[in-house]
């Protein structure tokens, strides 16, 4: 199946087309690129090889948005219980495959999809954990961490429990990048550990850096020229709608 997917001339033109797309929309809205990816090829070419597919394109693509900002110190500082409970969660979590079903795995991912994009498009106040960041913090990143190692999708309940934080923008932005730098690399590690991933598709991700890189340049470019807002919520409908039909897809 492997082999297949890394010599095939369609599949490698859909993998280059989904992840044009997904790069572009980070460039337009810095975030989206790995759910994206996930959505779209898992409802193509399947879970397991959609998340090795998404690996090195999200890790170089969240390198730059870890690393620039001003505040890797502060962000780790603040962070560490959460990115520690993420990593365990994750390393933890990284075998599901072999021991729950495919099917049910496909399905948590699309729950998590459509959850992400309800909340991008109702933007709920979410309530500052204030005294209890504490020991709500490795909790949250536990959480995401589990869901990660099953699915590949780390914005459930990362993204929402960092907006909670009150976190200033660029402060926001980059603790999102190194999240989900930690994340990818956790998994990564996970799953190569427990031969997870195959030498053709560890090709194919490094394959896909290119387009993904690409897309990014080119909603960077266009960024000024959209409605942000409008283009978010464009964004957040197509994915709890994708979100769905992967949900459905078995019973449709």
């Amino acid at each position: 199946m492997t082999e297949f997917l890394a010599t095939d001339p369609a599949t490698l033109a859909l993998i280059t087309a989904i992840l044009l797309l997904a790069g572009a929309v980070k460039g337009v809205v810095g975030l989206g690129l790995p759910t994206v990816t996930l959505a779209l090829l898992t409802a193509t070419i399947g879970l397991e090889a959609a998340i090795a597919v998404m690996l090195l394109p999200s890790l170089i693509t969240n390198v730059w948005q870890a690393v620039v900002g001003g505040a890797l110190g502060e962000v780790l500082r603040r962070l560490w219980a959460f990115l520690l409970a993420l990593t365990i969660g994750v390393l933890a979590a990284s075998g599901a495959s072999a021991v729950i079903a495919t099917s049910t795995l496909t399905a948590l991912l699309g729950v998590s999809i459509v959850l992400y994009g309800t909340i991008g498009l109702t933007t709920p106040p979410w309530p500052r954990p204030g005294r209890w960041e504490g020991p709500l913090s490795p909790v949250m990143g536990l959480a995401t961490g589990i869901l990660t190692g099953m699915t590949g999708s780390f914005v459930m309940p990362a993204v929402p429990y960092l907006q909670a934080l009150g976190l200033p923008r660029d402060r926001l932005v980059q603790s999102m990048g190194v999240t989900f730098l930690v994340a990818t690399l956790a998994l990564a590690i996970g799953l190569g550990g427990r031969g997870l991933l195959p030498d053709e598709l560890i090709m194919l991700s490094a394959i896909s850096v290119v387009p993904a890189l690409v897309g990014m340049e080119i909603g960077r470019r266009v960024r000024s020229r959209l409605s942000e807002q409008r283009f978010r919520q464009v964004l957040f409908w197509a994915l709890l709608l994708l979100g769905l039909w992967i949900v459905l897809k078995p019973w449709i």
